[in-house]
């Protein structure tokens, strides 16, 4: 086998080969005497069928199946003859594809890039450092109690924050649109869970009392048979309730599972959440630092194939987030907005390979287990769980790169420069206290 490699581009490779046409040949005839062992001809006992008959049936389907396969294994070869890395796979321009003669061909593909990590003493990270304080777990009680209202009925007028129950009936045109009509709608005044003009006209009703609103729903609202378009409501409220914090009891806590203990222990339980969340907006924080860093101080020529299987990822990635089924029902998405995202999280792949390599880091099992514990534990039946991903070797390599991963980061995190910033937990998590 004969080949021959030129640069036409950056990474892009030419790589033109020419395998023997005697491989080609022996290549067909194996295939077709395997084939005359099996063939069921008519007119012929199975086995039996003469090498004539099966080549002049089958001879051209098996010519193409066997050039595609010589075409597949010559290509490793070469690739592993010419000590290359494929960043994707190849392009296929026929050269010379003609039976009895040499099988050439050209294959058009791109190589990995030479990986060269720049030191990293240069690298100067500020690490948040926060202490909770009473004040923050109070804060952070009061607002968990905000998420668990008491509604009791008043004899009053409604206005904001109170729940008020409606019967209401919209028309668009004169006529009852789908979904236009309810008889038990409880809506918080304030909360924007209906159209503002709507939620303006239910402030200052008292319970039996009614009125008709016009209202528009947005051009971009949910149900497209009415986007944008005006509806006249006919509304009557049946009851006010006024909203009021929970008491902070044994009842109230136990809304959390926490059967024993009481109120005490359940803030305990609240401070070492906020703790978690501390700790792991600490490690994203210093972990974006760090990457963003490595990113800059490397910049790479990458292959146009890696960067494009990226924006594909982070594509479905947004729609899978979005709730949407089946994105072929939707036109093309915009490439832009996910071409430098795709571009550091290629780089950034390709400069952490080369550190494990590098440093020759090995998986350690007890960041994988800890990592598995992790994720099973945030289900109702955890055994189960951990179960399926040590039967899903897919699910368990998932792990393990994780925590490689993991292992370069503290690696890296050794070699730069760290100090220390005092942090606030509501600017550090991005909690409020807010209503």
């Amino acid at each position: 086998m004969q080949t021959s490699l030129t640069t036409t581009s950056g990474l892009e490779r030419r790589l033109e080969i020419t395998v023997p046409g005697t491989r080609l040949d022996e290549a067909v005839h194996a295939r077709l005497t395997a084939l005359s062992r099996t063939a069921r001809l008519k007119g012929f006992r199975p086995g039996k069928v003469p090498l004539a008959v099966v080549r002049q049936q089958f001879g051209a389907q098996v010519q193409a199946e066997a050039m595609n396969e010589l075409v597949q294994s010559s290509f490793a070869e070469a690739v592993s003859k010419e000590n290359l890395r494929p960043a994707g796979g190849p392009r296929i321009e026929p050269l010379q594809f003609e039976p009895g003669s040499d099988l050439r061909y050209a294959a058009i593909f791109e190589v990995m890039p030479e990986v060269r990590v720049a030191p990293l003493s240069g690298i100067a990270i500020e690490r948040p450092v926060c202490q909770i304080s009473d004040a923050d777990v109070d804060a952070m009680v009061e607002s968990l109690r905000r998420q668990r209202p008491v509604f009791t009925p008043v004899e009053r007028a409604a206005r904001e924050t109170d729940r008020v129950t409606i019967e209401y009936e919209g028309r668009i045109d004169g006529e009852v649109f789908p979904g236009g009509k309810g008889d038990a709608l409880r809506v918080v005044i304030g909360a924007g869970q209906i159209l503002a003009e709507l939620d303006q006209a239910l402030r200052g009703m008292a319970a039996g009392e009614s009125k008709s609103v016009e209202a528009r729903f947005p051009e971009d609202y949910g149900a497209k048979n009415v986007a944008g378009k005006l509806a006249v409501f006919q509304l009557a409220v049946k009851s006010v309730e006024e909203q009021s914090l929970p008491p902070l009891d044994e009842a109230f806590v136990r809304q959390f599972g926490m059967h024993e203990g009481g109120v005490a222990e359940w803030r305990a339980e609240v401070r070492k959440s906020m703790e978690r969340e501390v700790g792991e907006a600490i490690r994203l924080r210093v972990r974006n630092q760090l990457f963003d860093a490595l990113y800059t101080q490397n910049p790479l020529e990458l292959p146009k194939a890696l960067v494009d299987e990226a924006v594909a990822e982070l594509q479905a990635q947004m729609l899978r987030r979005a709730g949407v089924q089946d994105p072929s029902s939707l036109p093309q998405m915009p490439r832009e907005p996910y071409e430098e995202p795709a571009r550091k999280r290629v780089a950034l792949g390709l400069l952490i390979g080369e550190i494990i390599r590098e440093q020759q880091l090995k998986v350690d099992r007890a960041r994988v287990e800890e990592r598995l514990n992790a994720v099973a534990g945030a289900y109702p039946d955890p055994d189960t769980v951990r179960r399926q991903y040590l039967q899903s070797r897919e699910a368990m390599a998932q792990l393990e790169s994780a925590a490689l991963e993991d292992q370069a980061i503290d690696w890296m995190l050794s070699q730069v420069k760290i100090s220390d910033k005092p942090a606030d937990f509501r600017e550090l998590t991005g909690f409020t206290d807010k209503p």
